[in-house]
């Protein structure tokens, strides 16, 4: 019996010797054409994919007729047909990596996908019930464009992040990432929908708005309220979504958290355009800024809807479209409005203190960073684990003094509270009896904080900023100059920086040859970034006043001043001089703003060639400073 089991063995090792090596020839011998298919795909599917953004484009862009409609369906018939090839070609070819490659939501969507295929397959079910009513959804045009619109945009998407897998300079890919988003934000807000009958839109004004959307500014040549339509408003507060998020955070987040299989270059550029301590944590900080910015909008969207419910003679719809246009603009720094006079509108000037604190506190979330709301999270986790403790053991434990608030954070919040108490308090000095006259006590009060609060780069108006004092204005300059926190909706050259400088300047003069805080010393290379960021913002502006004095010599220097500040700090309030601006003006100004989103450093690391690091120094001397 033993002999027989030794010769079945025998015989099965010997078959599946023979099977092995006939299935590793089988995969030496089709793996390159294999590999030339999967390539082969990926060039379909992203003309595919192109093909679908635009044909939706143009269907949701434009007035079609029914010739018009008939080459759309067409166009959606060949791209799902391209999706499934290629959704198909990996499954039954290279399972195993895909299985690894894909989560969730790919799964979900190539699911999703080949249910598209019942109504194709199966005739329409003649009795009226749960099966038919699905069928008729599998069936519906609009689910299909979705899920279709969908698989474009994670395949483009994941083709964005294996680029990223180049050693490209991740300072020159955030900026060409704005650049692109602005130049299709422009041609959206040009489409025939998107603008209001009988208005004509120049190319440079749409510019103009989608380079003010994207860089969260708030800037405006045109009327937005009467200029664009609600389709074109929708593409303004995408475009305003997009650039206070981060156009590199949102596409990192689609790539990592859709596709899952970015390699470890990729990771670290992400990284350093979120500023997360490690890759551990990249996707957790990806979510959370995404997280964020969702919760907080949403809660701004229903405190202004409940603020302004039937106060303003709006349908509900419009209640909750103009709530939840407001919320997003706010928080996201951008200061945009549907109102025909911003926020100036009289019946919101009256009775509404409520709204311009909710739009405040929105522009303070908005404007303290990320790692700000994360390090907050951080701290109420840390306090509820302790009390937690506490109630489960019955046991009171003294608490241990931590170090919960970073040294960032405390810097931030510190100097965010002096900015807006100093601010708060100027305004309310200068205006109580001029642009406030006629307000009662607390109207003046909340105005005086709406408005030292939207120089920090929110750029929204409650009052015409040219019946402000010369002092106010003054005021509104360094405020807006200043700005909001590093990593955030807002601009400016960023209350971290100044603080850095201010301390700096402090530990020089009193002869300290480091600058300690908090029983912290800040590193060196944060010391001279600042000075650097100040150095840089001050040149810029004083290039862009000089060449639009130059080229428009009618116009007020400190109106010019407060134009150029406003543009390179992203805030968006103007002393009615951006419709005066001509072409050539615009353009700077375009220039300014996308500079100021940006981030100086950053465009310049993207731009001048880096110095490798030298392992030697030369001999110190001194120069004379004094």
């Amino acid at each position: 019996m033993s002999v027989i089991n030794t010769v079945y063995i025998s015989n099965c090792n010997f078959k599946m010797k023979i099977y092995h090596k006939l299935l590793l020839y089988k995969n030496k011998l089709l793996l390159p054409y294999l590999n030339f298919l999967f390539k082969l795909m990926a060039v379909f599917t992203t003309l595919a994919s192109l093909l679908m953004l635009g044909a939706f484009v143009y269907q949701h862009g434009f007035p079609l007729d029914r010739l018009d409609l008939d080459k759309l369906n067409l166009a959606y018939r060949i791209i799902w047909l391209i999706f499934l090839i290629e959704v198909s070609v990996h499954l039954i070819f290279d399972y195993k990596r895909s299985k690894v490659k894909y989560k969730k939501i790919p799964w979900i969507l190539s699911g999703l996908l080949y249910l598209t295929l019942i109504p194709v397959i199966f005739h329409q079910p003649e009795h009226h019930g749960a099966i038919r009513d699905f069928w008729l959804f599998l069936d519906d045009q609009t689910f299909r464009s979705l899920v279709l619109l969908v698989f474009a945009l994670l395949n483009l998407s994941y083709g964005l992040t294996r680029m990223l897998g180049k050693r490209t300079n991740p300072s020159l890919i955030l900026a060409v990432s704005f650049f692109v988003i602005i130049v299709i934000g422009a041609g959206l807000l040009l489409l025939p929908l998107s603008i209001q009958e009988g208005v004509k839109l120049e190319w440079i004004d749409a510019l103009f708005t989608s380079t003010s959307a994207v860089c969260v500014t708030g800037l405006t040549t045109v009327n937005v309220a009467t200029t664009f339509t609600p389709m074109g408003l929708t593409i303004i507060i995408i475009l305003i979504q997009i650039g206070g998020v981060g156009v590199m955070t949102l596409t990192s987040f689609f790539a990592l958290f859709f596709m899952g299989n970015t390699s470890i270059y990729n990771q670290l550029v992400v990284r350093d355009m979120v500023s997360s301590n490690s890759l551990n944590s990249l996707f957790s900080t990806l979510i959370y800024i995404l997280g964020f910015t969702l919760v907080i909008e949403a809660m701004g969207m229903a405190a202004i809807w409940l603020s302004i419910n039937g106060t303003m003679g709006m349908s509900l719809k419009e209640e909750l479209a103009f709530a939840a246009f407001h919320s997003i603009s706010a928080f996201c720094n951008a200061g945009f409005s549907t109102l025909p006079d911003n926020l100036g509108q009289p019946v919101l000037m009256t009775n509404h203190n409520w709204f311009f604190n909710i739009i405040s506190v929105l522009i303070i979330l908005g404007g303290i960073g990320f790692p700000i709301l994360v390090n907050f999270k951080d701290v109420i986790k840390h306090h509820i684990q302790h009390w937690w403790n506490v109630i489960r053991t019955f046991k009171y434990k003294k608490y241990q003094r931590k170090h919960l608030y970073s040294l960032n954070t405390k810097i931030v919040l510190i100097t965010t509270l002096f900015l807006l108490v100093f601010g708060t308090g100027m305004i309310a000095l200068f205006e109580w009896n001029v642009s406030f006259a006629g307000m009662d006590a607390e109207d003046k009060l909340t105005q005086a904080f709406f408005n030292a609060v939207c120089p920090r780069t929110a750029g929204f108006s409650s009052v015409d900023l040219t019946a402000l004092t010369l002092q106010s204005v003054l005021i509104y300059i360094f405020l807006m100059w200043v700005g909001g926190a590093a990593q955030s909706t807002a601009g400016g050259i960023k209350v971290n920086a100044f603080a850095a400088v201010f301390m700096n300047i402090i530990s020089s003069i009193r002869g300290s040859s480091k600058v300690q805080v908090f029983d912290r010393e800040i590193s060196y290379d944060s010391i001279r970034r600042s000075s650097v960021t100040v150095i840089l913002s001050l040149g810029v502006l004083a290039i862009g006043v000089f060449l639009i004095t130059w080229w428009q010599p009618e116009l007020h220097l400190l109106a010019v001043i407060f134009e150029c500040v406003s543009a390179l700090a992203t805030v968006g309030s103007s002393l009615n001089t951006t419709p005066l601006l001509a072409d050539n003006s615009k353009l700077l100004i375009c220039t300014l703003m996308f500079i100021g989103r940006v981030g100086l450093i950053t465009l310049m690391l993207g731009i001048v060639k880096q110095k490798k690091k030298m392992n030697f120094s030369y001999p110190k001397d001194n120069i004379i400073i004094n």
